[in-house]
């Protein structure tokens, strides 16, 4: 059996190792067969990385988080970048006319942007066969009910489910995976378009919570400040003016 991890960041978006690292560390550091690095609305940095696997233990699977405007599709055996802001409907399509295999990752995620469970449901019962599957283990949700909540959504539509870490530091990565019958990138295509694949449940320890949390902190706490720094830009009257005495 094969271990893979289907949901990796580089600093080709908003991960902080690079493609050469993350294949160094998986190949030497982590059980894992086969990784997908999925970069947020960007191939680059997955197409450089299969380019480098044949130096290293690990298959590569080329993908992206792809930001649509219902929340984000995770997109694997990509070929060509598929343009963000359309639709899930017509960003998953798109997906399919390349060659790829659409996913709906960490569905019910109450901070990634995510699609939901009533719309995936109305997708499921409209177009049946265009997702191959949803993400029900993701290694980087900070509440794990999360993951069971979609393990249950995924049995109650008759999707199949994956697991991958959703890694942005080094450490993370093998956090959440994916078992399947092989040890191939060409042996997992096969496994997830037949649906014969298991995610595996997240693991981690109390520092990784902490840390997530920091990165949280950071990550949004700036986009915050950058938001009201550029609305006084723009509206000149909310400035903070001093009271003289």
């Amino acid at each position: 059996m094969g271990l893979a991890d289907l949901h990796i960041h580089s600093v080709y978006s908003d991960g902080t190792a690079t493609v050469e690292a993350i294949l160094v560390h998986a190949s030497a550091k982590s059980g894992l067969d086969v990784i997908a690095i999925t970069d947020h609305d960007t191939l680059e940095g997955a197409l450089k990385a299969r380019e480098l696997a044949a130096h290293f233990r690990v298959d590569v699977v080329p993908g992206m988080e792809i930001s649509t405007n219902e929340g984000h599709l995770l997109a694997l055996f990509l070929e060509k970048p598929v343009e963000p802001g359309l639709s899930f409907i017509e960003t998953a399509q798109q997906v399919r006319r390349y060659g790829g295999l659409p996913f709906a990752p960490h569905p019910l995620s109450r901070l990634a942007p995510s699609i939901g469970a009533h719309r995936l449901r109305a997708l499921v019962r409209e177009h049946p066969k265009l997702l191959a599957g949803l993400e029900a283990e993701n290694g980087a949700l900070l509440y794990l009910g999360e993951n069971a909540a979609a393990q249950r959504l995924r049995w109650d539509l008759g999707l199949a489910a994956i697991g991958g870490s959703d890694a942005h530091v080094l450490n993370e990565i093998g956090t959440a995976a994916t078992l399947f019958a092989g040890n191939t990138s060409a042996d997992l295509r096969r496994a997830l378009e037949r649906g014969e694949v298991t995610p595996l449940p997240a693991q981690r320890d109390a520092r990784y919570i902490r840390r997530q949390l920091k990165h949280f902190a950071l990550r949004y706490g700036l986009r915050i400040i950058q938001a009201a720094e550029g609305l006084l830009e723009e509206e000149p009257r909310l400035r903070w003016k001093r009271l003289d005495d």
